[in-house]
């Protein structure tokens, strides 16, 4: 079709960028809450740390759905296209966050809260599983080999945006609220808000075509793969372990950074919700920044370099960390979140390229999707918990430390064993 051809890449990446943002915002929107409300409403009788770890636990349903939502969009965005899954991926993430701002609590409804919980985070968890690939591929197949790091790295810009949104409007709303208004009702509004971002999202991105790569493919091969995801794991076994071992400390990492962080500020250092709302705001606008930047660096001297320097950076810088975090300091408790968050990007920043150039077109979507989606029932999903309940039976956070760094060990390793990508054409990829 000619018209894929016609889209511009800026309205491609600003189509990827933007619908990552919203589905980001609702999946943090998630954490964030869990981490500060969730337990006081859904799980009101345990105590504060218990409450929250039960909070985490719902939260942690929606990775273990990710990578069954990244192996079914896969599957038909091999098939059928990258474009309409994006679209589906979008008006479910929307629908299920507008419900859970709509959902009553404990003392309203019993049991049937937390239920209700879990059901709707399993749907955000499926529906951003399918998210990322197909918005990375819709830049990486668009953008030009020699920049490709710099394009797809926009959707991974989405993340921290989506973050800087969500904890903007909690913060908004936390600050200007009394503590009792804020469980009661106004943690609510970002979630309700989501209706009105999905609306936006949608529209923008019917704009844009589908990729001109993914419709050459199709012509050559001319019947799709039928089974892409067994594909994967038959032609590109070690791609996929490379992928994932490139996850590992990146996912651990960022959900320490963004989430347990709330909790460990709140509950165990005593410092004000406003405070590790407004770090986090600060943090996440940094990367923002950062992750172009980096992506670009990763485009001169290679993706390896670029994603092990942050890997192994962040694995020493996690034993400063809550040390930081517990000064009472509050220029270094954000201090410590940008150092963290910025590390952080010198994987995520490249890791889009990196991921997408590991895999040929036909089966790309399937193959980066499992990739990337593999690690979140043990890592990402988990990393809240495994700290909580460390910090909580040793009484320390040297054990959590300890914890980052071996994941932030295995990624450093994964992306030294990797091949260098950069620069490589996608089309030539078999």
């Amino acid at each position: 079709m000619a018209t894929s051809r016609k889209t511009p890449l800026r309205r491609v990446i600003a189509a990827s960028l933007i619908g990552t943002t919203i589905e980001w915002y609702d999946f943090f929107l998630y954490g964030s809450a869990a981490a500060l409300v969730f337990n006081k409403l859904f799980f009101p009788s345990f105590d504060p740390l218990v409450g929250t770890l039960l909070a985490f636990a719902t939260y942690s349903v929606g990775f273990v759905a990710r990578p069954l939502g990244g192996i079914v969009f896969g599957h038909y965005g091999d098939r059928i296209g990258r474009k309409k899954l994006l679209m589906w991926s979008l008006v479910m993430m929307g629908l299920a966050t507008l419900l859970i701002g709509l959902l009553p609590g404990y003392h309203s409804i019993g049991i049937w809260a937390p239920i209700g919980l879990i059901v709707l985070r399993v749907v955000q968890g499926f529906a951003v599983g399918g998210e990322w690939g197909g918005a990375v591929l819709m830049a990486a197949e668009y953008g030009d080999s020699r920049r490709r790091g710099y394009w797809a790295s926009w959707p991974q810009a989405g993340v921290p945006l989506g973050s800087l949104l969500s904890a903007g409007i909690l913060a908004l709303m936390a600050g200007f609220q009394s503590e009792a208004d804020f469980i009661a009702w106004g943690w609510r509004v970002p979630f309700l808000l989501s209706a009105v971002l999905v609306a936006v999202g949608w529209y923008i991105r019917n704009r844009v075509a589908e990729t001109p790569m993914f419709e050459a493919a199709m012509a050559e091969a001319e019947v799709p793969p039928k089974l892409p995801a067994i594909e994967v794991f038959r032609e590109r076994p070690r791609a996929v372990l490379l992928g994932a071992g490139l996850r590992v400390g990146e996912n651990i990492g960022y959900y320490i950074l963004t989430v347990f962080s709330l909790t460990f500020l709140v509950d165990v250092a005593s410092e004000s919700r406003s405070l590790a709302l407004d770090a986090l705001l600060i943090g996440a606008a940094v990367q923002f920044v950062a992750i172009p930047l980096l992506a670009t660096l990763s485009d001169r001297i290679g993706r390896r370099s670029v994603y092990a320097f942050g890997a192994f950076g962040l694995g020493i810088f996690s034993f400063l960390f809550f040390p930081m975090l517990a000064s009472g300091n509050d220029a270094l408790i954000i201090l410590a979140i940008v150092i963290g968050l910025v590390l952080h990007a010198s994987m995520y920043a490249p890791q889009a390229a990196f991921i997408t150039e590991l895999f040929p077109t036909r089966i790309r979507y399937s193959g980066v999707s499992i990739a990337y989606q593999l690690t979140s029932i043990f890592a990402g999903s988990l990393a809240p918990i495994i700290a909580l309940w460390l910090y909580k039976d040793l009484g320390s956070s040297v054990p959590v430390s300890i914890y980052v760094a071996i994941a932030c060990t295995i990624s450093g390793v994964s992306a030294l064993l990797a091949r260098e990508t950069k620069g490589v054409e996608l089309g030539d990829i078999r």
